[in-house]
């Protein structure tokens, strides 16, 4: 009638030496309730359930089932017996020890034979592959200490801390906090070639509106990337890895030929492998090679070597599993991926998450009708997302585990309590800036004060509609005043979802209008309404050439599944000169005049086209994942002459690329290449002004020590290369070894000019280049020599801040301008 606490602790020895033995595993026989003993080989372990039985469990040593009273708290001291006998004496001597060599070595032959024989292995050497692919992924707390639930403040989280699981990975307890699992029908074609993957059902733990479960299991997949063996290099934790049989893994890898297994059935050669430089993007591991003259691997074990320079990640492993195809070649039929994470590397807690792909129905050379390949389905419908039970009973290609299949329930009991909801919103206002009220969010906390020399001391409070409130409408605002200009501000956008899907969801399908009333920097490159952040008020040099800009927009976007978008807009602009900026032009007989302000209309399109991008979706932002697939889009606006007041009529041409390039050991190099080209005749705030950077953050798209309006053109052509190293020369240096430094590089350059129809020297009607109070130029537009600018920097120190050293090349005779400045940038990378 009562709950009665069964508590059993003891300490567990090696019954052949008597020394305690720590990470063996104690849990109660029939329940995920246990934990591992510590470096001194005790344990401590309770329950209020019945129970009978501890199981007390270690590799190489024979499992142990002991009584255990109910309801009383007790002391059970235990003895492992190792499995195998005890070898004799073994006497080793010493002697030179060989200099490793390529060259008549037998394993770095049998590794060239695998090379070679690369393609024939791999899935699209056949005209036609289709299989069924299972999909979980999950997240644990480790080693959650199992005396927390006793605590006053945990115990109403008993339910969720008490479902721990320490028989999945030997020596870790683990809390799941987070599943997904996916089923889907894959299918491939050579000739001409074509793939098609069907969602059949998809399943998500469910945080409730402050966590986007499904995007945050996007981010996960992301990190723990599908793993092909025979791919020259392998993506994880948002690193490449040199794969152990890529075409030059001779050069990185020393291969030992250390054995011959026989696995399910089939005799192997073991071929382990190991850096020849520990500091470098390499894996330690065994390779299990088929002798039957495919060289095929029939299983391999990837594990990253621990003196890389990995942040949060303790450790992490890949096991993979091949099956033969009824022509003897082989496919791949599961593959797990396992990390620790923490801040520390002690171990004793942190997340331990678990990816496992399995591989069913696998078939070769069937041939299916060409609409089998086509209409690829990328969102997956209500329908897929609410599969019953028993299509998952049915459907699951690998199993659940206790602890597992008690976290969607465990997740939505949590989801409803009021304490939780609470601690979530706080995490929201720290994290995002927000503070939730129901359907509106109030924020971003970052803006709600910043300065400037036009407006002085500026206040400004906003907030915007989430999801909760409606899937359909949207609205966004805010309100700002600015103490020296004593001017009001504000801005209102109202959005119309026609999918009927979150706008921030892939695909989006929406209309917008707003209107706005605010200043801006000629030639700033701030993300919009973002424009207050209170770190960007701090500026080098001068800064007091301000517009005031009073906008109206209408905005149509809509998103394919082939991840090719268009974006119609409409938008009338006022543009009013503030602080000391002017425009002022000559009409007449070389009568100077003043302009108030200027209006144009203009309509845009915009195209996109981004294959196969994925995001990390917030409840209400997303942000795209780096990847290695190119994004490209166009731009074209047109400016619509006398049309609601419209001063001018132009055409503007937009063209950009931007890719990741994954360089192996080299790490990654993110270039963007663009072009654009104005038509017809504009003064020069309709001119393109060239994105400048006067503030003290290093700034990925805009010229650091180039100064605001310091440029304009009506052409150019640019490059951008932002090369990250990743450690790359920092590891073969002792001390940056230890303090896991990075090595980063860019170098940016742009190439332009003006046309005589654009330049106000020839023509008198257009508005003058503005110029500093004692007359001196400040604004130009190239000649034949690009502005020219690069850095060398270091990154991931304190694990999150970069700082830069920028260096200008080119203009250096221009005034106020730096020709060296320190630039930082904060950012998070694994």
């Amino acid at each position: 009638m009562f709950a009665q606490t069964t508590v059993v602790s003891g300490t567990v020895t090696d019954a052949s030496n008597k020394q305690p033995m720590p990470f063996v595993t104690v849990a109660f026989a029939g329940t995920t309730i246990g934990a591992p003993t510590n470096n001194d080989g005790k344990f401590n372990i309770s329950t209020d359930g019945v129970v009978k039985q501890i199981k007390v469990s270690f590799l190489g040593y024979k499992d142990v089932f002991l009584p255990v009273k109910q309801g009383v708290t007790q002391e059970i001291n235990v003895r492992l017996v190792p499995v195998a006998n005890q070898l004799n004496e073994v006497v080793v001597t010493s002697g030179k020890k060989p200099k490793y060599r390529n060259k008549d070595n037998p394993a770095v032959e049998l590794i060239r034979k695998v090379i070679e024989n690369k393609e024939k292995n791999r899935p699209e050497s056949y005209p036609y592959v289709e299989y069924k692919e299972y999909d979980k992924m999950q997240f644990s707390l480790s080693n959650v200490s199992p005396t927390l639930a006793d605590k006053k403040f945990f115990r109403k989280y008993a339910f969720v801390i008490n479902n721990r699981d320490s028989t999945t990975v030997p020596g870790k307890s683990l809390l799941p906090i987070f599943l997904n699992e996916k089923v889907s029908q894959y299918y491939y074609r050579k000739s001409p070639e074509k793939e098609k993957t069907v969602i059949l059902g998809e399943k998500n733990v469910n945080f409730g509106g402050s966590v986007d479960s499904e995007g945050l299991g996007a981010y996960f997949k992301h990190m723990y990337y599908k793993v092909d063996i025979y791919d020259n290099t392998v993506f994880l934790m948002t690193n490449n890895f040199l794969s152990p049989i890529a075409n030059s893994s001779p050069t990185f890898y020393k291969f030992f030929i250390t054995d011959t297994v026989a696995f399910k059935n089939t005799k192997l050669i073991e071929l382990s492998f190991t850096p020849r430089n520990t500091a470098d993007m390499l894996f330690v591991g065994k390779l299990y090679i088929t002798l039957d003259g495919n060289y095929a691997v029939e299983k391999v074990e990837l594990n990253i070597n621990k003196n890389i320079n990995l942040n949060f990640v303790n450790s992490m492993k890949v096991n993979q599993e091949f099956e033969q195809n009824p022509d003897g070649r082989f496919h791949l039929s599961k593959s797990t991926t396992l990390a620790d994470f923490g801040f520390t590397k002690n171990k004793k807690g942190g997340l331990f998450g678990i990816r496992t792909i399995t591989y069913g129905n696998y078939e070769v050379n069937k041939q299916r009708p060409d609409t089998t390949y086509q209409n690829q389905e990328l969102a997956e419908s209500d329908e897929v997302k609410h599969r019953s039970e028993q299509f998952w009973e049915q459907n699951r290609l690998d199993t659940l585990s206790i602890a597992e299949s008690k976290v969607y329930k465990n997740v939505d009991s949590l989801r409803n309590m009021p304490s939780f909801r609470r601690t979530m919103d706080i995490a929201t206002l720290v994290l995002a800036g927000y503070k939730g009220f129901g359907g509106f969010e109030l924020g971003p906390a970052n803006t709600f004060y910043s300065f400037n020399p036009v407006e002085g001391f500026k206040l400004r409070l906003g907030g915007r509609t989430t999801p909760e409130l409606s899937k359909r409408y949207y609205f966004e605002t805010y309100g700002a005043y600015g103490f020296k200009d004593e001017r009001f501000k504000y801005f209102l956008s109202a959005t119309y979802s026609l999918n009927n899907k979150s706008i921030y969801k892939f695909p989006q399908d929406y209309i917008r209008v707003s209107t706005q009333y605010d200043t801006h920097i000629p030639g700033a490159n701030l993300q919009f309404v973002q424009e207050d952040n209170f770190l960007l008020s701090f500026k080098r040099g001068q800064n007091d050439k301000y517009l005031y800009d009073r906008n109206y927009n209408f905005d149509y976007v809509h998103e394919f599944e082939s991840h090719f978008s268009y974006h119609l807009s409409l938008k009338r602009l006022t543009q009013a000169p503030a602080g000391s900026l002017y425009f002022l032009n000559t009409v007449g007989d070389n009568t100077s005049n003043v302009v108030k302000d200027l209006t144009t209309t203009e309509v845009g399109l915009s195209l996109r086209y981004a294959p196969k991008e994925q995001f990390y979706q917030g409840k209400i932002y997303r942000t795209p994942i780096p990847s290695k697939y190119p994004v490209f889009s166009l731009d074209y606006t047109a400016g619509l002459k006398n049309v609601l007041g419209s001063a001018y009529g132009y055409q503007n041409l937009h063209l950009q690329m931007d890719k990741r390039f994954y360089l192996s050991y080299l790490g990654y190099a993110d270039v963007t290449v663009e072009g654009a080209k104005t038509f017809g005749q504009v003064p020069y705030p309709l001119l393109d002004i060239f994105r400048a950077n006067q503030t003290y953050a290093y700034d990925i798209y805009s010229y650091n020590l180039m100064n605001f309006l310091e440029f304009v053109g009506d052409h150019y052509a640019s490059i951008n290369i932002d090369q990250h190293f990743v450690g790359f020369f920092f590891n073969k240096i002792p001390l940056l070894k230890k303090l896991k430094w990075r090595e980063v590089a860019s170098f940016k350059a742009i190439y332009g000019g003006l046309s005589d129809q654009n330049n106000p020297a020839l023509h008198p009607s257009l508005y003058q280049f503005p110029v500093s109070a004692t007359g001196q130029p400040i604004t130009y537009a190239l000649g034949n020599t690009p502005y020219v600018e690069g850095s060398v920097g270091i990154e991931n120190i304190f694990k999150f801040v970069r700082i830069d050293l920028v260096r200008r090349f080119t203009y250096l005779d221009h005034p106020d301008v730096s020709k060296m400045g320190i630039r930082a940038r904060v950012k998070f990378d694994f």
